[in-house]
């Protein structure tokens, strides 16, 4: 793997994990040293971050980790019913039932009292997947790639309320069987109302989740 492929991956993987915070300084030495690299394949990885929309410039020179303002979540949702919705319809009518029962069973599980969550999150991006693959559109499954690297970041919010993951996980199971047994409509009205609840979810999350301190001054130039 090239290096700026390695620091790209692992930055967005840390940005997505909420392990970097909105705000926090991206300094090209401090990268550097961490992994091992030379900056210019730093300074590559950093500029297809900001082109992602994960970094911004910082006082016009370095990069810090974006922000996360309750309009660009609004705006993520937005388009993320209109393109849901639509990718949950072509499921049902194109999927394979054994794959959606499979993980409605999977989903149903992890929403069960006590249950084990820590594969959760891998689990919802498995179904992501299945529904790209059964829906058979690639333009669609295109828009939603990058839709989804944003979401990532902001579903992560919801591991500080468990009460939250348990209510997401019979959401997401209510959708897997609606699309396994082929209820166009029905996987629609699961999907609208799934993604108004994680919506609230969100935006009732506390502030203080979203945001890190100011770098220091020497730091932020």
């Amino acid at each position: 793997m090239r290096a700026s492929e390695r620091a790209y991956q692992a930055l967005r993987e840390d940005i997505v994990e909420w392990r970097l915070l909105p705000g926090q300084l991206l300094g090209e030495v401090e990268q550097s040293e961490r992994f091992g690299i030379s900056r210019t394949p730093v300074r590559e990885a950093l500029s297809r971050l900001t082109a992602d929309g994960l970094a911004e410039p910082h006082r016009g020179r370095g990069v810090v980790v974006s922000q996360v303002s309750l309009e660009d979540v609004r705006a993520l949702f937005e388009l993320r019913e209109a393109l849901d919705c639509r990718a949950a319809r072509l499921a049902a009518r194109r999927r394979d039932p054994r794959v959606f029962e499979d993980l409605a069973a999977e989903l149903e599980a992890a929403a069960a009292p006590g249950a084990e969550r820590g594969g959760y999150y891998e689990l919802v991006e498995r179904m992501d997947r299945a529904i790209d693959e059964a829906a058979g559109n690639t333009y669609l499954a295109s828009a939603q790639r990058s839709l989804r690297l944003h979401l990532a970041r902001v579903r992560k919010l919801s591991r500080t309320n468990p009460d939250r993951l348990v209510r997401a996980a019979a959401e997401h199971a209510q959708i897997a069987r609606a699309i396994a047994a082929g209820a166009e409509e029905l996987a629609e009205a699961a999907t609208r109302v799934h993604l108004a609840n994680s919506l609230q979810a969100v935006l009732t999350t506390p502030v203080r989740e979203w945001v890190a301190p100011a770098p220091p001054l020497d730091e932020a130039g």
